[in-house]
């Protein structure tokens, strides 16, 4: 003890013993009791009541005055531990009203357990303190908060129900305390719990149960590193914390149940307001798309519409126009599906496909706005559909000139380019005449005749898209169709047969006529330019090259076998024509030597005595008609069609070399 405790003491003592009048005689009770009053309004430590008596006995003072300083002693040690105990139970009831003031503000119930496992420690005076939550779900416990715990594999222990003391209060619902943990045999001890108890160093340890009703949900501890007798009125602070701490878990699971039902109604309302706005949009595509059919609107109104109602840009395209693989699946699904950033929709009626609604720049988009998309595209089909049907009339009256200029019944001109205007077509144009035949064959007569109605109703639209004239003939379909500049036979055969092929499913072989011009002065034109067609269409199935397109030009000499007007001059400036024309300008004899070459056998040892030239100069003669013909100019099947166009050019140019 310290000499400031001390001294006061010793000199109340002496003050005690004093015989003069400045103090009341030994042995009064006032006298005997002031000293340890000081000490008591000092707060000095329990040791500090024994030295009034001592220095009493060492100063030899009566036995009644000792006799008295005892009594005092006592009485005043018993006023103490009175205050102490008052103080004590101030501090635990304040640790507690603060603790039930934190979880009546709970924000953070990780927060409010650590508090409370703080305070536990603090007013327990405990090494550490902490606290575990059964896991209903493995069967176990485990630690959730601790404080002034150092060891890392302690603060991760997971305690199974009935292992160490921990699972003990766990499974018994009723607190334990042991003075010496490794010597206490009423609890099972395993090797993992007692490593982490070993490594934590902990010796004594009190636990107390969390419950909520009759279930148990955790564990409240509080251990010391070294033996220790925890009192009955620790036992109960320690509960009293533990009371709390279940009462911050259940206000912590009522507020997290309460948020998730919030936010189950929070998206319940949103689904609302969303089916709400569904509704609203859905009535009003509905009365949009109605007021375009009943005013007679078309397909590209039916995409302007829908593309205000989507907030995008939505067009309608052929189906040659189309992502070939996206409008398929679609057409097989009934639904709209994604292409890259845009989605297809398909516009199909029966079998036949019609085209494609395209929301362009669009990834996202959601189920109600991909159903209106598909809504638009069956009104679209319905449309197309009324309109074909109003167009039939037409596409029979146009069927039934393309028939008369075939068979060359009317011969006014006069009065078939008045027919022809009316049906926005112009028989002035430079025309290609195609025969269209399906390849497949069908199972029986009904399903023939089926596809032959598709064919013909698909080329009937692309000639009435084109302003041209379709009818049906010879088991297929004959087209006339107006030759763009730049375009070649060849191509507008290829692209009808590409069109056709996809709008029935089916592959579709298109023969063409080389270019005819005058139909109105010369209506027997078109039968022979038909007939050519045809010629180039069997040629095409006989070659294998069933669903493709062509026009004699593109068959080579065969095409002087094929085409209607034997376009001899035609066939020779296609072949050789580059070499005449580079003879005429230059002065040159690339011509005659070609002949030389190819009646020596191609060997231009032979051909420099034929001409009567150096070998070096036929190599350089051959070396520029490569040139001028292409690499492959020798090998067989262009040299076959260069020896016969050598041979046309001479007859048709007597003059010898």
């Amino acid at each position: 003890m310290s000499r400031d405790h001390v001294e006061p003491v010793e000199r109340s003592v002496s003050d005690a013993s004093a015989p003069s009048g400045a103090a009341a005689a030994p042995g009064a009770p006032d006298r005997a009791e002031a000293p340890f009053l000081e000490l008591l309004a000092r707060g000095a430590a329990a040791e500090a009541y024994e030295r009034p008596v001592l220095l009493a006995r060492a100063e030899g003072r009566p036995a009644e005055r000792i006799a008295a300083l005892e009594h005092a002693k006592l009485l005043a040690l018993r006023v103490r531990a009175e205050l102490e105990g008052r103080r004590r139970r101030e501090a635990e009831l304040s640790a507690l009203f603060e603790t039930a003031h934190d979880l009546a503000g709970l924000r953070d119930v990780d927060a409010v357990l650590q508090a409370i496992v703080q305070r536990a420690r603090s007013l327990l005076g405990t090494d550490v303190a902490y606290l575990s939550l059964n896991d209903p779900v493995r069967g176990d416990t485990y630690m959730r908060v601790t404080e002034g715990s150092v060891a890392a594999r302690f603060q991760q222990l997971r305690l199974g129900m009935g292992e160490g003391l921990g699972g003990l209060v766990a499974q018994t619902a009723r607190p334990y305390v042991t003075d010496d943990y490794f010597r206490d045999e009423r609890f099972r001890h395993t090797a993992t719990i007692d490593a982490g108890v070993r490594d934590e160093g902990l010796v004594a340890i009190l636990g107390v149960p969390l419950t909520l009703g009759a279930n148990v949900i955790g564990v409240l501890f509080a251990a010391d590193r070294r033996a220790r007798v925890f009192e009955r009125e620790q036992i109960a602070l320690l509960g009293s914390f533990a009371a709390l701490a279940a009462a911050a878990i259940d206000t912590a699971n009522l507020l997290t149940e309460t948020r998730s039902a919030l936010a189950d109604l929070e998206r319940a309302n949103e689904i609302i307001r969303d089916r709400s706005g569904v509704i609203e949009r859905a009535s009003d595509v509905h009365d949009r798309l109605a007021e375009l059919v009943l005013r007679g609107g078309g397909v590209h109104d039916v995409a302007a519409a829908v593309s205000q109602v989507l907030d995008g840009t939505v067009e309608f395209r052929e189906a040659v126009a189309a992502p070939a693989g996206a409008l398929e699946t679609s057409r097989a699904e009934g639904h709209a599906v994604r292409h890259q950033d845009d989605w297809i929709a398909a516009v199909a009626a029966g079998g036949e496909l019609l085209g494609a609604l395209v929301l362009r720049g669009h990834p996202g988009l959601d189920p109600v706005d991909q159903r209106t998309l598909e809504r638009a595209a069956m009104v679209t089909s319905l449309l197309l559909l009324a309109r074909r049907s109003a167009a039939e009339a037409e596409q029979r009256v146009r069927g039934e000139l393309l028939d008369d200029l075939l068979d060359a019944r009317d011969r006014d001109p006069r009065l078939l380019r008045e027919r022809a205007s009316r049906l926005n077509a112009d028989l002035d144009a430079t025309h290609v005449v195609l025969a269209a035949r399906l390849d497949a064959a069908a199972a029986d007569a009904d399903q023939e005749a089926a596809a032959r109605r598709r064919l013909w109703s698909a080329a009937s639209h692309l000639a009435a898209t084109r302003h041209g004239l379709a009818a049906a003939r010879d088991g297929g379909t004959v087209l006339l169709l107006p030759l763009e500049p730049g375009d070649t036979a060849t191509e507008v055969a290829r692209r009808a047969a590409r069109h056709l092929g996809t709008a029935v499913h089916e592959a579709v072989t298109v023969g063409a006529s080389a270019p005819v011009r005058d139909l109105a002065s010369r209506p027997d034109v078109v039968v022979a330019a038909y007939e050519e067609g045809r010629r180039c269409l069997d040629a095409l199935r006989l070659m294998g090259r069933s669903g493709d397109g062509a026009a004699a030009e593109d068959f080579g000499f065969l095409g002087l076998l094929l085409a209607g007007d034997r376009d001899v001059a035609g066939f020779v400036d296609r072949t050789i024509g580059q070499v005449v024309a580079y003879d005429e300008r230059r002065g040159t004899d690339l011509v005659h030597t070609l002949d030389a070459y190819f009646a020596c056998g191609m060997s231009p040892a032979r051909t420099k005595d034929e001409l009567h030239v150096h070998v070096n100069t036929v190599a350089q003669r051959l070396e520029r008609v490569g040139r001028l013909l292409g690499d492959d100019w020798q090998t067989p099947a262009r040299a076959l069609e260069i020896q016969l166009a050598l041979r046309l050019h001479r007859l048709a140019s007597p003059t010898p070399h």
